[in-house]
């Protein structure tokens, strides 16, 4: 089911309009989060991607999955990835030097961690880890520049789906180490996709945002969820937002609805409101 173009969506003509779309084992489900999803994002401008998938219902929902964003913070949980699938090929476990860098650079977005880190893996093991992984469009950033990442929303929710369920590239240790480092991110840092999930879900997040000259602000957020009877992940990423908070409240307002629909029973009051002063770590980028 195709839902029809929202009067004051972006002014492209509906034959090239990206459509959200949606799948589900849920009866009606789908038509649901299609139609408010679509509806989120009707008034905002930006060019917006979006991944939803829920492995209790089997449900997924797409927009723009394969376009391509600069990845700002949001490459840290590839980077602990790569961190810890390089460890496991040697049978090893961090030195007490990597967890303290590996909590810093998710828990606080810490810039200077996440540099030592991507200089220490180096572009070959980065790049091993996105060929075992499947994620096949992420193009690590040059020049050390690892917020210059491309990142798309398949990647990112393969990247979760990896965190996620038991698997052959990370191990069950591995897994339950980024979803604790992710489960544990600082409150000001814990906004966009956790908008309004239900006190009942366990929240793992990780965001990003930068400004350059083109695209004006990107702003993204991942984040895992499970509980109240679903087990799922949510890849929102954005450029050609105004400011900083016009796209946070772009990405919040869109989990807001996917977490409304999967588990409706929840009261208002027990969904988490994000901080209303986010923060981000700045990531570095050339002049120009």
């Amino acid at each position: 089911m195709l839902v029809p173009v929202v009067a004051g969506a972006a002014p492209a003509s509906a034959a090239t309009t990206p459509q959200v779309t949606c799948t589900s084992d849920q009866a009606g489900l789908a038509a649901k989060l299609q139609k408010d999803i679509t509806a989120a994002l009707a008034t905002r401008s930006g060019t917006v991607a979006v991944g939803l998938r829920d492995r209790t219902t089997n449900t997924t929902c797409s927009l723009r999955a394969t376009s391509s964003y600069d990845s700002a913070s949001v490459v840290k949980v590839t980077v602990l990835a790569t961190l810890l699938w390089d460890a496991k090929k040697t049978n090893r476990y961090l030195t007490s030097r990597e967890a303290s860098l590996a909590t810093a650079m998710i828990t606080k977005s810490d810039n200077a961690a996440t540099t030592t880190l991507w200089k220490q893996l180096g572009v070959t093991k980065i790049k091993g880890f996105l060929a075992a992984a499947g994620m096949t469009r992420t193009v690590p950033g040059s020049g050390g520049y690892w917020g210059l990442t491309q990142i798309n929303v398949t990647d990112e929710q393969r990247l979760l789906s990896l965190i996620t369920a038991k698997n052959t590239v990370l191990s069950d240790n591995s897994r339950a180490y980024i979803l604790k480092l992710m489960g544990n991110v600082i409150s000001s840092q814990r906004w966009g996709t956790p908008a309004g999930a239900p006190s009942t879900v366990s929240v793992h997040v990780k965001n990003g945002w930068l400004q350059r000259a083109t695209h004006g602000w990107r702003v993204h957020s991942i984040g895992a969820f499970q509980g109240g009877g679903h087990d799922y992940t949510i890849s929102v990423l954005t450029h050609g937002n105004s400011t900083m908070s016009y796209g946070v409240n772009t990405i919040q307002a869109v989990a807001k609805v996917i977490h409304r629909d999967l588990v409706p029973a929840a009261p208002a009051a027990s969904r988490y409101t994000p901080t209303t002063t986010p923060k981000e770590a700045y990531v570095a980028v050339p002049q120009g």
